[in-house]
């Protein structure tokens, strides 16, 4: 049997992180968070990145422990030893992405509408076969073209920091409105942000999917979840700063393009270039989301839980083409169907639920099984904090659904 090819060194899975992680969404979220949060903002990322971190820590013990693809559903089956329940999650996984990656394709064709005339379906047809072609051409190549794009993505945050930074002269005077009083009014703002900036971290998940495409496996890819982290953390607290400090709080808060924004107001010039980026960024996420998918299914289908149809691996691109072709029908379906919103929501919270499952996993497998040795190592602790901060955004957001429903 023709095996998957480990092509993928350290930089390039960081680079693969980043595109994951940094998606589209930090370039309208920034406004979101401020609306919320107002000047407690910035501490709400920090907060979230350090909930967050509980969930990739987890990640990052567990695919050394076991490297393979299907990441979650292998390792919530290694936990409760149950097929049915590893098979749910992995599907639950590989949904998520493609329905991510479809309602990111309809946001790319929203944007091209404003520059090129095109027929809807058209674009949305042929975005998806680019992508298709692309993650089906080697993992070496889609990691390339999605590790130049995320170069192109973070340069973008980068370009907005420095244009931003000559503000940073003001942080001694507006300094107290960033310090929380301590009170309820200040932990509440912050409790609000976090919920939301809690979401700009997702993404670390999708790197163990390809475990078996990364070389030096059991070492490089905890690394790489734990850099991509604290290169996510670094940039979003560093723009979310910058961004009180460059706008009005009120303009900030109801813009849409609040890096456009930034841009304009700190040069005076129209932030074409930065609207060009965030087209990258949401085509790049598409292109990791259909990577990421096709290797759940082709992981769940090499462990027999899905017909042997999904782990055929072609000779010559060392790529499982039949995986990747239905992770991209499905896109194409989900994405020419139309509104997408419903489900994009949606996809939050069957993320939350994986994560539930995946950290109280790991809980009960230190309990069992001993670290393989070199294998990263966290405290049993931090699995529980994880899966209690998951398990309580699922809650909180099936409380929000049914007031919304009532």
């Amino acid at each position: 049997m023709i095996k998957l090819k480990r092509t993928i060194s350290l930089p390039q899975m960081v680079l693969y992180g980043l595109g994951t992680t940094i998606g589209a969404g930090i370039y309208a979220l920034v406004g979101e968070v401020a609306a919320r949060s107002g000047y407690m903002a910035p501490l709400a990322f920090f907060a979230a990145a350090l909930l967050a971190a509980t969930t990739a820590l987890s990640f990052a013990e567990l695919c050394g422990r076991f490297p393979k693809a299907a990441g979650a559903a292998l390792y919530v089956k290694q936990g409760f030893n149950s097929d049915q329940l590893s098979r749910l999650i992995g599907l639950l996984v590989a949904l998520a992405g493609l329905v991510s990656a479809s309602a990111l394709i309809n946001a790319f064709s929203g944007y091209l509408a404003q520059l090129v005339h095109l027929p809807g379906n058209f674009t949305l047809i042929a975005v998806v076969l680019v992508i298709i072609t692309i993650a089906i051409w080697g993992i070496a190549e889609s990691v390339y073209i999605a590790g130049l794009f995320t170069l192109i993505e973070v340069g973008g945050l980068v370009w907005i920091v420095l244009v931003a930074s000559p503000n940073l002269a003001h942080l001694p005077e507006m300094a107290p409105l960033f310090i929380p009083d301590f009170s309820l009014h200040s932990a509440f703002l912050i409790y609000s942000g976090v919920l939301l900036a809690f979401f700009a971290f997702i993404g670390f998940e999708d790197m163990v999917d390809v475990a078996e495409e990364v070389k030096h496996v059991r070492r490089t890819l905890p690394l790489a979840i734990i850099l991509t982290l604290l290169i996510t953390a670094a940039l979003y607290f560093s723009i979310m700063l910058l961004a009180l400090l460059t706008v009005p709080l009120s303009e900030l808060a109801a813009s849409s393009a609040p890096l456009a924004l930034i841009y304009e107001k700190q040069t005076g010039q129209p932030a074409t270039a930065i609207s060009i980026i965030g087209m990258l960024a949401i085509i790049n996420g598409a292109l990791i989301q259909v990577i990421m998918g096709s290797r759940v299914l082709y992981g769940l289908s090499s462990r027999s839980l899905l017909p042997l149809f999904f782990s055929h691996v072609n000779a010559k691109t060392q790529t499982p083409v039949n995986a990747t072709l239905a992770a991209g029908a499905l896109v194409m379906v989900l994405a020419v169907s139309g509104d997408l919103s419903t489900l994009a929501q949606t996809t939050s919270l069957l993320m939350l639920v994986v994560f539930s499952l995946v950290n109280l996993s790991l809980w009960r497998i230190k309990k069992h099984q001993p670290v393989p040795y070199g294998n990263l190592s966290i405290p049993r602790w931090i699995p529980l904090i994880g899966f209690l901060v998951s398990a309580g955004l699922v809650f909180y957001e099936l409380l929000n659904a049914l007031q919304g429903y009532l």
